[in-house]
């Protein structure tokens, strides 16, 4: 084994000393929490290093496939700069509205446009509509059956040299559970393979949360 176990104490240390935690995030945190699906939340250690890729690549265009109640849109808006835009995708208007009130509360709703729909209509649409290769960074955490798909939409709207993250890609281990075959378990298995083998990628699956695979698009 390569990778150090981390018990509650050295998860809580890490986040000790890598989140500069923000009010506004930590409100929207607490309140999806008390979800009953709350654990789709990403957790805050990813956030922040997703909005250390921003800085990165110092990017003005994010893409979201998945809102669920905002925070990943909220994390990224925060760290774009003024003239960044932020475009979400999501199907649920019960968990959007969730969004909306935190994103105003933290004074960059006008920075997130919300896509309220099936995601892959809505990614379809902006194809059509001209935003090929116009987005720093996509980020996929949304139905995972539908994963190869994202990928593949997602991949055509990323700029060369932007980034396409997809989450939940360890799947709490089941990725290699011969005895899991539902449609989310071989969706995830299926976009892993598919971003190992495409060559117009580099990719990195790192053991953040429950896995977050990163696919940097060649120029």
């Amino acid at each position: 084994m390569k990778l150090i176990q981390v018990n509650e104490d050295l998860y809580n240390y890490l986040v000790r000393v890598t989140v500069k935690d923000h009010p506004a995030l930590a409100a929207l945190r607490e309140e999806t929490a008390a979800m009953p699906s709350g654990g789709m939340q990403i957790a805050a250690e990813q956030g922040q290093f997703m909005q250390l890729l921003v800085h990165l690549l110092q990017a003005t265009r994010y893409l979201e496939v998945g809102c669920f109640t905002g925070y990943s849109s909220l994390v990224m808006a925060m760290a774009l700069p003024e003239d960044g835009r932020v475009t979400t995708c999501d199907v649920s208007k019960e968990w959007t509205d969730v969004a909306r009130r935190h994103w105003q509360s933290a004074g960059v709703a006008d920075k997130i446009t919300l896509k309220l729909g099936p995601a892959v209509d809505s990614l379809r649409r902006l194809l059509a509509e001209g935003s090929a290769e116009s987005f720093d960074i996509a980020f996929i955490d949304a139905d995972k059956d539908n994963y190869p798909n994202y990928y593949d939409l997602c991949f055509d709207l990323v700029r060369p040299g932007g980034l396409i993250l997809i989450d939940n890609t360890l799947w709490g281990g089941q990725v290699v559970d011969p005895s899991v075959s539902d449609p989310d378990t071989e969706g995830i298995r299926a976009v892993n393979q598919r971003a190992f083998e495409d060559d117009r990628v580099d990719s990195c699956l790192l053991p953040l949360s429950d896995g977050l695979h990163i696919c940097h698009k060649r120029r």
